[in-house]
């Protein structure tokens, strides 16, 4: 779709509610915003969406063309992405379903929505299925920089559960049938590149901003503050390790990855609950979002 007639309809959505004209009139539509795989610049594209197995599913079909959209390339690199649902706007995991689930839930897709089938008949490229995976926990209200600490960490902790059950259940499968051990499925590959993602984001944000305010405004946690930098330099080698075992798809090292994904739980939990003790009682007397 060209980018002009792709905005016409994201300003139609945004100014009534989700509910659009034309050709997706009566449709099923959503806003998903993506950072660009290379720039990181948001872009944001109308789609058709259905919901099966109580997942909510996107298809990267680009009406059969013979090569992926931007969208799914950009959240291959950034699986973190916006969605906006009628008036709901939240951010979600985007995870391509794989081998049999993606032709399970394809299936449920086309008796749906037919089209898609059409789609796939057109082109010799398996039309990805894309679940989007919202935060577990219910939307907190924010009105302090603590209860905004508190919604990024309850983030970061259901991605890390997201991570360790989905590594266990894939050791719980055994060997393949050659008798290797199996190899990182993308699912984990998604849900740890999150986590990571995160992890920078958040991280970044404080040291660059937060911990240097709070410095010069609470000068008794300067030392408190000094630690926690230290904290995000070791949590971040480890995630920079964790990450560097996922680079080869689908080769990996599992048991490796396995070893290094229980030492970042261990220290990010605790750093997370230290940071949290220290922090919330002085963060909850700062506004957020900040006031003029």
């Amino acid at each position: 779709m060209p980018m002009s007639f792709n905005q016409t309809i994201i300003d139609e959505f945004r100014a009534n509610a989700g509910r659009v004209g034309g050709p997706f009139a009566g449709g099923d539509l959503l806003l998903l915003t993506t950072a660009g795989a290379r720039s990181g610049r948001d872009h944001t594209v109308p789609l058709g969406y259905v919901r099966a197995e109580g997942l909510l599913l996107v298809v990267a079909s680009a009406a059969g063309a013979p090569d992926h959209p931007q969208w799914y390339r950009n959240l291959l690199a950034r699986p973190v992405v916006r969605v906006e649902l009628g008036t709901e706007v939240f951010e979600a995991v985007a995870v391509p379903a794989e081998g049999a689930r993606r032709d399970r839930l394809f299936e449920a897709v086309v008796r749906v929505a037919p089209g898609y089938g059409d789609y796939q008949a057109h082109t010799t490229r398996l039309l990805p299925v894309v679940v989007l995976t919202r935060p577990e926990a219910e939307p907190r209200v924010v009105t302090s920089l603590a209860d905004k600490l508190l919604e990024v960490h309850t983030w970061l902790r259901a991605q890390l559960r997201h991570v360790r059950a989905e590594t266990e259940a894939h050791f719980a499968a055994g060997p393949a049938g050659d008798g290797r051990a199996p190899g990182l499925g993308l699912q984990i590959r998604r849900h740890c590149l999150a986590l990571c993602e995160g992890l920078t984001h958040h991280h970044t944000g404080e040291d660059a901003a937060i911990f240097p305010a709070l410095a010069r405004s609470h000068p008794h946690l300067r030392e408190t503050l000094e630690r926690l930098g230290g904290q995000h330099r070791a949590i971040g080698r480890i995630k920079d390790e964790l990450a560097g075992l996922l680079t080869g798809i689908p080769v990996a090292e599992p048991e490796r990855f396995r070893s290094e994904l229980a030492r970042l739980s261990a220290e990010l939990e605790a750093h997370l609950a230290h940071e949290e003790r220290e922090l919330l009682p002085v963060l909850a007397g700062i506004p957020f979002p900040p006031r003029r």
